[in-house]
């Protein structure tokens, strides 16, 4: 099967290094982990033969970086990774946000380029992602650590749909904030603040990735489109 023919997800997969290329050009291998790459650059409006071209130079590199392939850990490694590496992570980074965001509010507020609203909008997202995470801690993962994941569709389906929505606020706090770009005379704070943000960002959207497309895969494959 031809690159562009494989979904987001198989070639994140596959291929270590492909979700920054897809990120690079705005292609949502997270949430959207299901559409072919065809499908995906084409809705985003970008030409596949440089990303084709960047995904062979990535799979034709001798040298391995020293990152984990995590496509062919347990599930209990998995479950485990994803709680040290994203939930606790999540829990860090969220609270320190909306702190920082709050603060540039109160100070820039009257700016035209200050990002109002931000503290607020960070604040659902950190009670959104709390509550999604707690399910996974509390449901989810003590089924597939237990060995009942091929009987957990029906958590995985709902899971699935609450990565969407942090995939829609993901995309608002990129409206809010000029795509996490401070503005040119921004102060020290506002700058950590976005460089918080756009670690954040990432993060989240490789947590998605992960259970999207390597954990949840192995019990209920999403359809590809």
């Amino acid at each position: 099967m031809e690159f562009i023919d494989q979904s987001l997800g198989q070639l994140a997969r596959r291929i270590a290094g492909a979700t920054r290329v897809f990120d690079a050009y705005q292609l949502d291998f997270c949430c959207g982990g299901s559409q072919s790459l065809r499908s995906a650059a084409a809705a985003a409006g970008v030409d596949t033969a440089p990303i084709v071209d960047e995904l062979q130079t990535l799979e034709g590199r001798a040298a391995v970086s020293g990152e984990r392939d995590w496509g062919g850990a347990t599930p209990t490694e998995l479950v485990d990774h994803i709680l040290t590496r994203y939930h606790a992570v999540h829990r860090e980074q969220l609270p320190e946000l909306i702190r920082l965001a709050r603060k540039v509010e109160q100070v820039h507020g009257e700016r035209a380029d200050c990002p109002n609203g931000l503290a607020d909008h960070l604040a659902a997202m950190a009670q959104e992602l709390e509550s999604h995470m707690r399910k996974e801690e509390d449901v989810l993962f003590p089924m597939i650590v237990r060995g009942h994941g091929a009987i957990a569709g029906a958590p995985i389906t709902v899971m699935r749909m609450e990565h969407d929505e942090h995939g829609v606020a993901l995309r608002r706090l990129e409206e809010l904030t000029d795509g996490i770009t401070p503005p040119r005379a921004a102060c020290t704070m506002w700058r950590a603040l976005y460089a918080g943000l756009r670690t954040f960002r990432q993060d989240l959207m490789a947590h998605i990735h992960t259970e999207n497309n390597i954990l949840f895969e192995r019990f209920a494959p999403a359809e590809v489109h």
